[in-house]
């Protein structure tokens, strides 16, 4: 059987770092059994699903280095969930349902009153069609309920009904239906939630494993119901922890802060976010990988912890500095070029050690084309000194500590008092490369000029 996977965000904002959890995990069990990976756009909400965000999850994911194999709307296949619709009908697995929203807060109230679970009571089963009608005269469109199978022959009297499953993470899991109300598949006003078109449409799509966020462990009991219900095959199921804050919020598109769109503008290394999302919260180490290969070789879908994992900045930006330190010229060559950096590999090999983000490349270049020498009264006579020992080119790695040994025998100085002047004249910051790396790119003319 084809491993085949499937990510189903709904286009109403951009995706964020939470997100790309699910998607990445899917991707690399895809990656790790020679599988299929599905971008479904779950666009069913007509009023908030915009293409803008379609084209951007599009962005994000490519970004990240996800390269679906197929990708599907639901928003066109509406014919297709209708007629499941129509099946459940016809089979009285799908009925409607005329209570308002006040009605359904009022028996929830009076169920937790008596100490009782908020469960649906099922009394839409109790009308018949004359007061069908009669509600749906007086203008209330009915909402539609899925029957769990949680009974004998009475669905007023259910019993406890055990779904069982064996989680690719979280092992032999267990849904009681007997506890969880009879979902609304169709709203009023005649549209889906998401239950019945992502039943469907994975039944259509052969999809066989859905990953997803454990905050699904119930939705999946009534799932699998479902599934049994259209005939369809029961996938496997895989439940991770989701990403919160640090504080222990969950993430939300609102965090514009957090979205991938935004953490690639910062600068971010895609492998960064990519190793972060997805080895936090498993019992192993978090630590930065160099393509998704690596990773799909380290990752175990079983070490994933139960508690929640937490998402720190800090982390992030520490995973990104350990990855640009060790990226080599040809991986940023272009980007180099593209902002205006022309130094060549001798310049990157001095300068990453000291970045954070490729893009900081820029600013020591400027260093070394125009800094503003930084000189203390105190330093200026020494400054002066040190320029008249100041060695004639070619120079190269071996200048600096040549001309230093000399600046020191002939000056009182050491230490941070003898080097430290001398890189603020040179480079106008009192932290950055080291020297010896820097001062044959400067070159001889410019250091002169930054001395006088």
């Amino acid at each position: 059987m084809t491993t085949r996977v499937r990510f189903a965000p709904s286009p109403t904002g951009n995706i964020h770092i939470g997100n790309a959890r699910p998607a990445l995990i899917n991707w690399l069990y895809a990656l790790q059994n020679n599988g299929e990976f599905i971008l479904r756009f779950d666009d069913t909400d007509i009023e908030r699903s915009k293409e803008e965000y379609v084209q951007g999850i599009h962005r994000d994911l490519t970004w990240l280095g996800i390269k679906p194999h197929r990708i599907e709307r639901q928003s066109e296949r509406k014919s297709v969930h209708d007629a499941a619709a129509d099946k459940l009908k016809a089979s009285g697995l799908l009925y409607p349902c005329y209570e308002t929203p006040d009605q359904l807060d009022r028996q929830r109230k009076r169920l937790a009153a008596r100490g009782l679970p908020p469960v649906y009571d099922r009394s839409a089963l109790r009308l018949d069609d004359e007061q069908r009608k009669e509600l749906e005269a007086e203008g209330i469109n009915p909402h539609w309920r899925f029957l769990l199978p949680n009974y004998n022959r009475d669905p007023f009297n259910p019993k406890r009904t055990e779904i069982h499953w064996d989680d690719v993470i979280r092992g032999t899991q267990t849904v009681d239906l007997s506890s969880i109300s009879d979902p609304v598949l169709i709203r009023g006003d005649g549209t889906y939630l998401y239950t019945l078109p992502s039943v469907v449409d994975d039944i259509d799509f052969e999809i066989s494993h859905i990953i997803r966020g454990d905050d699904h462990v119930t939705n999946t009991g009534v799932q699998i119901a479902i599934f049994e219900a259209l005939g369809g095959k029961v996938p496997n199921f895989g439940h991770h922890n989701l990403l919160t804050t640090e504080s222990g919020e969950g993430l939300s598109k609102r965090l514009g802060s957090l979205s991938l769109h935004t953490l690639a503008e910062a600068g971010y290394e895609p492998m960064a976010v990519v190793s972060l999302a997805v080895l936090t919260g498993t019992s192993g180490p978090v630590e930065p990988m160099s393509d998704m290969a690596e990773l799909a070789e380290r990752f175990d879908p079983t070490s994933i912890t139960k508690s929640a994992a937490k998402f720190d900045p800090a982390e992030l930006a520490s995973l990104n500095r350990r990855l640009v330190h060790n990226l080599e010229f040809q991986d940023v060559s272009e980007r180099l070029d593209q902002l205006g950096v022309v130094g060549g590999e001798t310049f990157w090999l001095a300068i990453r050690d000291n970045l954070v983000f490729v893009k900081e490349a820029q600013d020591w270049w400027e260093v070394i084309e125009k800094a503003t020498p930084v000189i203390d009264p105190q330093d200026a006579e020494f400054i002066k000194l040190a320029a008249g020992f100041l060695p004639e080119e070619p120079w190269d790695s071996e200048t600096w500590s040549g001309w230093i040994a000399k600046v020191k025998d002939k000056s009182d100085r050491k230490g941070k008092s003898l080097f430290m002047p001398l890189r603020k004249a040179l480079t106008g910051k009192e932290h950055g490369p080291e020297l010896d790396k820097i001062l044959p790119l400067i070159g001889r003319d410019k250091t002169l000029v930054r001395l006088s």
